[in-house]
């Protein structure tokens, strides 16, 4: 029984419990992590119900959880987690349909991001994104803020004609976010509402049906030649760049990622701003990065209005810092009042 692994560790380290019900892969992720100076496994798990009991005992800065596992699968013991000792959470899922929904379940749950498992044994293609990951994991707050800014009414309008249309960009802790903003949006908003989440092909569907199954919008992944009307919730498909022709149909494009990202908010919200001008909400939520900086100038540049979600509800304060840190967010909120505002704007 592969329980317990400890090591004397320093100021700084990251101390993490890994699990999965392969004996292979829980050697494979221990071995990847150890190699980094700055990393130290203390615990490996070979379920959920273990996983539990370790970071009851070891209270660990990082879990890396396999989805699906016996005993306690992956979403009982991330509730578990969450419920008595929350801490960062990084999933390890396989490219199928099933553990795409898990993962978006998971992500709903508190869970801050997830790796998808190579095809075959072999983890040697995903060290450098687990341990990316695993150190990202290690900064997020275990607590939200208490301190929450005082938001007054904003006066915020985009104009009484015309199509308008939401663009929300999000990454690490988007699902989260999304499930928080989308299903709190009205049956008669009167705009079209497009969202680029940083994802992987077939993640991107699973969010969507999700997100559907909450709200009183339709949500869907986007396909080409959909219309961009109001009263419906189009995701960007994981792997491509959504932009919008002159007719106001959706094009999906698989040019090369921009600053590693396919599909990139920037690219979204610069082809929205281009043919609906001061008709455009860009909203910036939690996430890794600068996507989303560039769009939200090219909005400004056309007269529209943007948002950016408060530092206190971030589950990573990247993207939002980038737009406000550039001076393009109208108005900087709490992710709570994220829906609401989003309505008032777009009432014209």
């Amino acid at each position: 029984m592969d329980h317990r692994v400890r090591s004397e560790t320093g100021d700084g380290m990251i101390r993490v419990v890994a699990a999965d019900d392969s004996a292979l892969m829980r050697r494979m992720i221990k071995d990847i992590l150890a190699a980094d100076p700055s990393i130290e496994v203390c615990g490996v798990a070979r379920n959920g119900a273990e996983v539990v009991e370790m970071v009851d005992r070891l209270h660990p800065d990082v879990v890396v959880m396999d989805v699906e596992m016996p005993v306690m699968n992956g979403l009982e013991a991330l509730a578990q987690i969450m419920a008595r000792h929350p801490v960062a959470v990084v999933m390890f899922s396989a490219i199928t349909t099933r553990d795409a929904e898990s993962t978006i379940r998971a992500l709903e749950l508190g869970a801050v991001d997830f790796v998808l498992k190579p095809k075959g044994w072999g983890l040697e293609s995903v060290r450098r994104e687990l341990i990316e990951k695993v150190k990202m994991a290690k900064g997020v707050r275990r607590k939200r803020l208490k301190v929450r800014p005082e938001v007054p009414a904003s006066g915020l309008r985009l104009p009484g004609t015309g199509q308008r249309v939401v663009v929300i960009g999000t990454s690490t802790g988007g699902p989260r976010a999304l499930q928080e903003v989308i299903p709190r949006l009205p049956a008669s908003l009167p705009a079209c509402v497009l969202i680029v989440q940083h994802m992987p092909p077939g993640f991107t569907r699973s969010l969507a049906e999700r997100l559907n199954s909450l709200s009183k919008l339709p949500v869907q992944e986007a396909e080409p030649g959909d219309p961009v009307q109001n009263g419906v919730v189009y995701i960007a498909p994981g792997g491509w760049h959504m932009v919008v022709g002159q007719d106001g149909r959706i094009l999906l494009d698989d040019s090369p990622p921009l600053n590693g990202l396919r599909p990139a908010a920037d690219i979204t919200m610069r082809s929205i701003a281009e043919v609906y001008g001061p008709n455009v909400l860009g909203v910036v939520l939690t996430g890794i990065g600068h996507d989303g900086r560039d769009g939200a100038r090219a909005i400004k540049v056309k007269r529209g209005i943007v948002l950016a979600e408060h530092e206190s509800t971030c589950v990573i304060y990247g993207m939002p810092r980038a737009v406000i840190e550039a001076g393009y967010a109208d108005l900087v909120i709490p992710l709570d009042l994220i829906a609401a505002e989003i309505t008032r704007i777009v009432a014209g």
